[in-house]
């Protein structure tokens, strides 16, 4: 009996952990076993199956035709919409926190909206605005979708951190003769890093992940997702599991790489 009564106790007090161990275990399961899968060697069509061990997959990452091109063109989507949606986003946040002007809450107001709004809704919008337009569908359209709905989310993480910097380090700065720009690149833009830096990491996931948005305004251009929701239609290469362990071990590794860094620095300064 007290075995049991200690054991719920150190239960009790131990629940909150558990309980977010359990739930990080849940999220991590589907890429647990999309990295299982691209050690596979199916025998038809769909690799929804365990048949066998294999290394093949690793060794031909692009032996499925067109793939590794559709590959491309989504990270260097990616790449741009990031850099576009950035240093809109990082203008927008420091004119939104540190500026008055009229209209300045409906702006704020504003930018949650492709956040709340249905992607379906967003993505028929900018076909229909396209379409006036008489843009043509295709890689330019994509990204400039891209761009927009990549955009409040940099503004949101930017805007975060530029409202919890604290404004006299930048009036000591102007004290010691810093000009404006001195002041915004040796004291502003370092404080302000991480919020840019999540951010725009956050835009060049939500760009390469994103299917919805780009199926509506990609014409014949075919980024990653839709190759894949392509593919699950005739069957799936077992190299679609390759490239997506790929990329999930590559963004581990960007996390554990920013956690050590921190962690230097944090015993820097001590």
């Amino acid at each position: 009996m007290a075995v049991l009564s200690a054991f719920f106790r150190w239960l009790r007090r131990n629940l909150v952990v558990i309980a977010g161990l359990v739930t990080l275990a849940y999220l991590l399961l589907p890429n647990v076993v999309v990295t299982v899968f691209s050690f596979n060697k199916p025998k038809g069509r769909f690799n929804y199956s365990w048949q066998e061990f294999s290394l093949d997959a690793w060794k031909d990452p692009c032996g499925v035709a067109d793939m590794c091109g559709s590959l491309s063109l989504s990270l260097q989507i990616a790449f741009w919409a990031t850099l576009g949606a950035t240093a809109l986003g990082t203008m927008i946040a420091f004119a939104l926190v540190r500026y008055r002007f009229r209209a300045r809450g409906a702006v704020n107001s504003l930018i949650f909206l492709p956040m709340a709004m249905p992607e379906v809704v967003m993505a028929a919008s900018l076909l229909t605005l396209f379409l006036n337009m008489g843009a043509q569908l295709g890689f330019w359209t994509v990204l400039i979708a891209h761009i927009m709905f990549c955009l409040s989310f940099v503004v949101t993480a930017v805007k975060a951190r530029v409202m919890s910097m604290d404004p006299r380090l930048e009036q000591a700065a102007q004290d010691l003769y810093a000009g404006p720009v001195q002041t915004f690149l040796r004291v502003t833009l370092p404080i302000a890093a991480p919020g840019i830096a999540a951010g725009a990491l956050l835009a060049f996931a939500l760009s390469f992940d994103d299917f919805i948005i780009t199926n509506f305004n990609a014409g014949s251009t075919v980024t990653f997702p839709m190759f894949v929701w392509g593919s699950a239609q005739r069957g799936t290469p077992v190299q679609i599991n390759v490239i997506g362990t790929a990329m999930f071990l590559i963004a581990v590794l960007l996390v554990v790489a920013g956690m050590l860094v921190g962690m230097r620095r944090k015993k820097k300064s001590l």
